[in-house]
């Protein structure tokens, strides 16, 4: 039996309740159950209604089940671009958001910081004729994240552009105001602790508006994962293709446990975690920050430079039956990455920082 605890970025550790969920599916035969049937649309509500009460969202915002963040990118890119996006790239992840506009033939304009670098969106001067803007909460290959404050400075900013957030390896964790984004997505394999292969798009009236529009105009805006055709089955709690009803029934019972703590726990949980691991790395003679603003720090991604090999770090954890992430694209070699997720316990936490202290200090 495999015992290790993973806080690799994604896929992480599972929610500790996942084995049991998935005993439960297995007996209800989850996996074999017709997407169409009064079994699956109450597994929908579940997973969509907790959903909405666990982030706080408004009436007019719609959730919808796709494959994988990546999808959702370009699926933003068709539905809601005819000619122009504006990214904010620093990481791996946002630069590769940005090229899925060029690759669909729209023209992509960009604001560009280095690698484990942030923006400063009072100084940002975004096109006029920008359709959307698309930030990253939270850069995964990085550990750079984006305030909510900041986030809500690009709405002040700019009243007509929709806003899209990518908060693939953040969310429950931020308390982003609804009322300053106009769609939000992410992926289970991170801070919600479930085996990957489902991603959720968050989005309200004026990004499905914008869609329609587009179509009303004749443009192509993709086939059976548009926004109309997926907004019309999610409307009846079903989805166009043969989901993965497993994954939607386990967020269902994940986000129905998160709800016992609350979102306002969570973020305390994460933040006091987080604070443990900085307290470390400050104090290591091997690992550094990776992130210098102390304002930009990920709390759910945390990394570090380190004079260690990642691959030794972690056969110096191997013992111990813990594992944390390397660093990403060029870093792979001069950085780690510790997720910081709700499935890491504080415990986890402790243990993880103790045996860093004592074996590699």
């Amino acid at each position: 039996m495999n015992n290790k605890i993973y806080f690799t970025p994604g896929p992480s550790e599972l929610y500790p309740t996942v084995r049991q969920h998935m005993i439960t599916a297995l007996d209800e035969k989850v996996g074999v159950i017709s997407h169409r049937s009064k079994q699956f649309q109450e597994i929908y509500k579940t997973a969509s209604d907790n959903l909405k009460t666990l982030l706080n969202l408004p009436s007019n915002y719609e959730i919808l089940f796709l494959a994988s963040a990546t999808e959702i990118w370009e699926r933003i890119i068709e539905n809601c671009v005819e000619k122009k996006s504006f990214h904010c790239v620093n990481g791996s992840f946002s630069k590769r958001f940005y090229e899925f506009a060029g690759e669909l033939g729209r023209e992509a304009y960009k604001e560009e910081a280095a690698f484990g670098k942030g923006f400063y969106p009072a100084s940002i001067t975004v096109p006029a004729d920008a359709e959307i803007i698309c930030l990253t909460h939270n850069e995964t290959s990085s550990g750079v994240s984006m305030p909510v404050e900041d986030i809500n400075t690009f709405r002040d900013k700019n009243k007509d552009a929709l806003i899209f957030v990518d908060a693939v390896s953040s969310l429950p964790y931020p308390n982003f105001d609804w009322t300053k984004i106009d769609s939000a997505f992410f992926s289970v394999q991170k801070c919600f602790g479930l085996p990957a292969g489902l991603g959720v798009w968050i989005l309200n009236d004026k990004v499905i508006a914008k869609s329609k529009a587009l179509l009303a105009k004749g443009k192509s805006i993709g086939t059976y994962h548009s926004i109309p055709s997926l907004l019309e089955k999610a409307l009846v709690n079903q989805t166009p293709e043969t989901p993965n009803a497993m994954n939607i029934f386990l967020l269902g019972k994940v986000t129905q446990d998160m709800l016992a703590i609350g979102a306002d726990g969570i973020r305390k949980q994460t933040e006091a975690k987080a604070a443990l691991v900085n307290a470390y790395i400050e104090s290591s003679t091997v690992f550094s920050f990776g992130v210098e603003d102390a304002r930009l720090r990920s709390m759910t991604t945390i990394v570090a430079n380190t004079t260690m090999l990642p691959s030794d770090v972690n056969k110096l954890l191997e013992p111990f039956d813990m594992a944390v992430g390397a660093g990403y694209g060029p870093k792979k070699d001069t950085q780690i990455r510790i997720a910081n997720f709700p499935a890491h316990s504080l415990e986890h936490m402790q243990k993880l920082v103790k045996t860093l202290q004592e074996k590699i200090g």
